[in-house]
Parts: structure tokens; C-alpha cells; sequence
């Protein structure tokens, strides 16, 4: 395992771009295809990337302010003063492995912005303060990425009232799929068989260490004789804490009344109450909010990129014509299985959960009905196959490697071998419950 982990990293770092270069690549690559595959003409082609260029804007700036207010959270003097003293109970490389592993799975389990932020400042500071491989400790941390939490978009757009695929398929609780036993036991498996991966990984002779030092005052106060009354409100604790309050009432009245529904808006709100009743004033959470802008940067630039791709594979039929292959060879008990492969190749042209399953769902779900296969496994098999392929996708991965410094090419070659222990386990859970 070790020789196959060093192979895969020094041929990572060798030939794997850039995301951007990489989103570019895979744009040709689906443009190609629909001309070979789907018989669709280059100005087809052009008009279909065209028409889903912009159609993810909303979701983008979803995903931007899911990030955002995660980093604003996890800038916050409690949860840095948390994370230091994680940081202070490792000794020795695996212990800070170990910790930072399951700090920012849980993180990661709870809301994927969070933990992507977390895990990232996480793997800083033991970057910091232990003697270990830099970029292996980041992998480390963004290896749980893939877990399937309360706050995948999926399982809970099914279990949600209305949903556009109600009539075909009713409402599917997520007591059957995100609370289902055998989702929770695979979530403990994952976690168990990332730690033990990169535990027993060994240090390269030539470490690589983090060269950052440690975060200054983003927003220092001046000193009292110094200061405006306008300064006096920029560092104020009452603006932010006011309105944090006001954040925090709305959230806690809507639950009162039953009318809470977990969404990306409501995970949004909620970290933006929490930072702004966390932060010390207005100037610090503008100070913290404007780097989390920058760490954003590649899913800002990236995501109409996706879009586009994503619009090339659905107007051209490409999308229909691979899971209609899958399909072909499905029985009942292998369906669940194949739909978490297909899920995973085609999240790396379309990483965007939602969108897939738009794209993806109703033709997948259709398929189950008409084979028997239970539908509930089907969503998770799905929306695990989603984030499954995120592991060698680096557009997911620019937030944290924004936070730690690192390109994609740092980290993707632990990650891919991560990615076949993973996929085996996930299929393997799977066929078993089938």
C-alpha cells in the first residue's frame, strides 16, 4: 500500500493541472463527445453551453455563502480557541492525523463548508506545531469530505414536500435514507477506514512543513484616544450582536412554529448568526470575511465552467445515454451499486449535487421503479456516488487548499488511492443491503 500511495503521489504531482486548466480540459473533452457520441453539431454543441452557463447562478452563490459563513464561523476566537487546544493534545504525526481526521469529518458530516474550513485551519495548526507532512495532513483532512450528512441536498430535497419528482416518487423520509441504519454504519465504516489509511501512511524523506506564520489581528483596535466615533462602531461588540440576535430569533421561532426546514438557506443563516454573535465587532468580521471571498475565488471563477458542461451533457443527451448503459445490466439487487458508479462519473463533469440529481434523478429513479429496486437506496447510493468522486475532483477542494496554500496536486495522489478503498466500501455496503 505504501509503495502504491508513493506511485500515485509522484504521478499526481507530475501530470495532474490546475482545476481551472482541468475545467477547461473536461469543457473540450464533453464537447468532443457530443459530436462523436450524441451525433450533435459543434454550433449545437456551442448553443448548449451557452444556454447552462448561467443556470447554476443561484446555486454557485449558494455554495459561496455556505463557504463564506462556514470561514467566518470557524475564524471565531471559540472555535480557534477549540481547534488550538485540539492541536495541543497531538505529540506525534498520527495523533494529529487521528484529530484532525475526526474533527473535520464531524465538521464535515454537519455541513460540508464548515468542515471544509475547519478541517483546513485544523491541518494549519498541526502543520504548525507537529512534525508532519504537510500536504498529507491537508489530504487528511479534506478525505471526509465525502460523507453524507444532514445537510446533503439530495436525500433532503426528496424528503421535502413539493419536490419535482413528488408524483413519481412521493415523499421519501430521510428516516429511510440519511437515518437508515445501514447509512449510519457505513458512515462509522468510512470514518474508521480513513483513519486507519493515513495513520499507517508514511512520511516522505523530504518533508514538506508549513511555512505560514502564525494569524495576526485582522482587524487590531486603535487605541482609545485614537478613535472616531465612527471607530468606536466599526469595533462596537453591539452592530454584529444585534443582528446575530436577529438571525438567531428568526431560526429559533420558524423551529417554535414547525415551519424549520434544513436547507442551504437555513445552514447559511444559521452560520451567519452564529459568526456574527461570535466575532468581536463589525471591523473583525469584515477583516475575516474578505479572506474567506478569496478562498471562494475558484468556485466563483469555476462553477459557470461546470455549468456549461453540465448543459453541453444535458442538451446533447449524453447524461441519458450513459445512464441508460448502466441501466442495460442492472438487476434489482445490482441497481444500487451501478447508480452510485454512475452518480460518481458523471459528478466529475457535473459536481454539483442538486444539479445532477435534477439531471440524473429522474431517469435513475424511473429505472428503479421499473426493476423493484428499493428507492431509498437508490437516492443514498446516488447522492454517495456524488460525493464519492469528490475526492479526485479538485474543484471541490479549492476552499481548503485556498485555507492551507497547497495546489490540487499536493494532495490528489493520497487522495485517489483513498478514493478505491472508499468506492469498494461504499459498493460493498451496498450489495450487502441489496
Amino acid at each position: 500500500m505504501e509503495a502504491i500511495t508513493n506511485f500515485s503521489v509522484r504521478i499526481v504531482q507530475r501530470y495532474l493541472p490546475s482545476a481551472f486548466v482541468l475545467a477547461l480540459i473536461l469543457t473540450f473533452i464533453v464537447f468532443l463527445l457530443g459530436m462523436g457520441m450524441a451525433g450533435q453539431s459543434p454550433v449545437a454543441m456551442a448553443g448548449f453551453w451557452g444556454d447552462g452557463f448561467a443556470k447554476l447562478f443561484t446555486f454557485a452563490m449558494q455554495m459561496v455563502l455556505v463557504l463564506v459563513t462556514g470561514y467566518v464561523l470557524a475564524m471565531t476566537p471559540p472555535v480557534q480557541a477549540m481547534l488550538s487546544a485540539l492541536t495541543r493534545k497531538a505529540g506525534n504525526m498520527r495523533q494529529a492525523l487521528a484529530i484532525t481526521i475526526i474533527t473535520s469529518f464531524v465538521c464535515y458530516y454537519l455541513n460540508w463548508g464548515f468542515g471544509m474550513v475547519a478541517g483546513a485551519i485544523l491541518a494549519r495548526e498541526m502543520g504548525r506545531r507537529v512534525h508532519v507532512h504537510f500536504p498529507l495532513i491537508v489530504a487528511a483532512a479534506y478525505g471526509g469530505e465525502l460523507v453524507r450528512g444532514p445537510s446533503s441536498s439530495i436525500p433532503l430535497v426528496i424528503a421535502t414536500p413539493g419536490h419535482f419528482m413528488e408524483q413519481a416518487i412521493g415523499i421519501v423520509p430521510v428516516s429511510e435514507t440519511l437515518y437508515a441504519w445501514w447509512n449510519i454504519l457505513l458512515t462509522l465504516l468510512l470514518l474508521v477506514l480513513l483513519v486507519i489509511f493515513f495513520m499507517f501512511q508514511k512520511q516522505p524523506e523530504k518533508i514538506v512543513k508549513f511555512e505560514g506564520e502564525a494569524d495576526d489581528e485582522l482587524a487590531p483596535r486603535p487605541a482609545p484616544a485614537d478613535m472616531t466615533p465612527s471607530d468606536r462602531l466599526e469595533h462596537s461588540r453591539l452592530p454584529t450582536l444585534i443582528l446575530g440576535l436577529l438571525a438567531a430569533a428568526y431560526v429559533i421561532i420558524q423551529m417554535v412554529n414547525g415551519s424549520f426546514s434544513v436547507t442551504l438557506n437555513s445552514w447559511i443563516l444559521i452560520f451567519l448568526a452564529l459568526g456574527l454573535v461570535l466575532h468581536r465587532s463589525p471591523a473583525a468580521y469584515v477583516a475575516v470575511t474578505n479572506q474567506a471571498v478569496r478562498a471562494a475565488s475558484g468556485i466563483i471563477i469555476q462553477f459557470p465552467l461546470y455549468a456549461g458542461i453540465a448543459g453541453m451533457m444535458t442538451g446533447s443527451g449524453l447524461v441519458t445515454q450513459f445512464s441508460d448503459a448502466i441501466i442495460s445490466i442492472a438487476t434489482p439487487e445490482t441497481f444500487p451499486v451501478l447508480t452510485f458508479l454512475c452518480a460518481g462519473v458523471v459528478n466529475f463533469f457535473i459536481p454539483s449535487g442538486g444539479g445532477q440529481w435534477a439531471i440524473q434523478g429522474p431517469v435513475m429513479m424511473e429505472a428503479a421503479a421499473a426493476l423493484g429496486a428499493n428507492p431509498a437506496h437508490t437516492i443514498m447510493a446516488f447522492a454517495w456516488g456524488d460525493g464519492w468522486t469528490n475526492q479526485i475532483q479538485p474543484f471541490w477542494a479549492l476552499p481548503l487548499l485556498g485555507v492551507a496554500g497547497l495546489s490540487a496536486r499536493d494532495i490528489m495522489g493520497y487522495l485517489l488511492i483513498w478514493l478505491a478503498i472508499s468506492g469498494i466500501a461504499i459498493a460493498a455496503v451496498f450489495t450487502l443491503i441489496a
